[in-house]
């Protein structure tokens, strides 16, 4: 039997073959597995998808369901994929993922599957039809509906309680849900849906409980963090969260994440100044500094606004440490166009940059335009962007060395405990490692670190 799932996968169609025989076999063979009920939630894509997840846990926990996150035992009968669908490798992952639960319910393995999130929101038809082993669809916004099928309430009084799967010393908050802009490459509006703030007493009192679990630091994370309380205080009102925030007991360190740079309030930089409880941190992402592309992108910003933010942005707060995310392949992109780009990135010199390559998704703008970009050369040139970048952060590295920071322990990897500064977010940025068989550290714990050597992208240190 040939399963064809090309509907949905741009450039690299996915095809699955499960011989008859088998797939017979393992339909007459099918039992339940008479293990007791446990719900286990496989989560893909970012960290909005995350937080997702946590919620759900919550809710299942609430509703006296026992639930485990990625669990690595094999003691659980039903399973919940919460997928990506933004680009292409996402949507393969997200796929891939189904069809290996798929399977273990074919073998009887599991009981029941459930898919839900961004890929399930944008294809959840060709989905049914080409993946009939799972049990139901359901898309971002579908949580009352997916606790339905579990027999379970929707507990309101359990807003912003929420079951970690990070380090209890850190956590995600999401303090909007979708997107109003309408950038050229991007699904997510089609996934997510139009901006919806969460309102601030809601997000003092999630805030609030994570602190008294022990969270240190929060990462305020959305689509677009600038339009928060757009709709629902009519005016831009980031910065008065982030009072509210910071007013909360426990918690010392506050990032954002995610801010959209057209027309960007500059009062969120006057806030970070004054509130010494935000980190120097701002994750802005650019995508792009030639204004043909920038316009073809639907960005609503040229270079030269670019520089003037970003200038400005430095002017307030020379200590700050600027993330950004460069897209490279975009249709109609052109060699000068990528010059531009580079010469951008040398002159700016971020502290941290990301770079992804152009995916053509259906339903956007950006598809009706050719994708004229051989995916080889997308590749190359990001390797360029980022062979900038590394030297950059190699020079901006070695700066630091002889000072001392104060630093966030999130591990113990081998003989090395590894911490943050705090210019620099989980997963995606500069490590401080210090020798474990040297010195020690509780996990979640503060210290004052002297840098004493760094490499590209991870700086080496001892206790002070």
């Amino acid at each position: 039997m040939e399963l064809r799932l090309n509907k949905f996968i741009s450039h690299a169609k996915l095809t699955i073959l499960i011989p008859c025989i088998l797939l017979t076999f393992a339909k007459a063979m099918k039992t339940k597995t008479l293990k007791k009920n446990k719900v286990n939630v496989i989560t893909l894509g970012c960290s909005k998808n995350l937080v997702d997840s946590e919620v759900l846990m919550g809710q299942l926990r609430g509703n006296n369901i026992d639930v485990a996150h990625e669990s690595p035992d094999d003691d659980f009968n039903i399973v919940i994929v919460n997928t990506c669908g933004f680009i292409d490798k996402a949507k393969e992952e997200s796929i891939n993922t189904i069809l290996d639960y798929a399977e273990a319910k074919r073998e009887g393995t599991i009981d029941k599957l459930y898919v839900t999130g961004c890929l399930s929101q944008r294809y959840k038809d060709n989905l049914e039809e080409e993946i009939k082993e799972v049990d139901a669809y359901y898309g971002t916004r579908d949580l009352p509906a997916l606790l339905k099928t579990f027999k379970a309430d929707y507990k309101h009084e359990l807003v912003g309680e929420r079951l970690l799967t990070t380090p209890r010393h850190y956590a995600y908050v999401k303090i909007s849900e979708g997107c109003n802009r309408t950038c050229a490459f991007c699904a997510i509006p089609i996934m997510r849906g139009k901006h919806i703030s969460k309102p601030i007493e809601e997000l003092v009192k999630e805030v609030s409980n994570l602190a008294t679990n022990g969270v240190k630091e929060i990462m305020l994370i959305a689509q677009e963090l600038t339009f928060y309380g757009l709709d629902i205080y009519k005016k831009r009102s980031l910065s008065t969260l982030l009072d509210a925030l910071c007013a909360i007991d426990g918690i010392e360190w506050i990032r954002l994440h995610y801010a959209y740079p057209s027309q960007f309030p500059m009062d969120i930089i006057e806030t970070m100044a004054r509130q010494p409880k935000i980190c120097n941190y701002l994750d802005i992402p650019l995508q792009h500094a030639s204004d043909n592309v920038l316009k073809s992108m639907r960005r609503k910003i040229s270079n030269q606004e670019t520089r003037d933010i970003i200038k400005d942005i430095r002017s307030i707060l020379p200590e700050i440490a600027i993330r950004t995310t460069m897209l490279v392949g975009f249709p109609g992109e052109t060699r000068d166009d990528f010059k531009q780009l580079k010469d951008f990135v040398e002159e700016m010199r971020f502290e941290r940059m990301g770079v992804f390559t152009y995916s053509h998704e259906e339903g956007t703008h950006g598809y009706k335009l050719e994708d004229n970009v051989p995916e080889e050369e997308k590749v190359q040139r990001a390797n360029e962007l980022m062979e900038i970048q590394q030297e950059i952060s190699y020079d901006l590295n070695e700066a630091k060395i002889g000072k001392t920071f104060k630093v966030l322990f999130d591990k113990k990897e081998g003989e090395n405990f590894i911490g943050r500064t705090e210019y620099d977010s989980p997963d995606v940025d500069n490590e401080v490692l210090i020798d474990a068989t040297q010195q020690y550290i509780s996990i979640g714990d503060f210290a004052q670190v002297k840098i004493t050597d760094a490499t590209d992208f991870d700086l080496f240190g001892e206790l002070v």
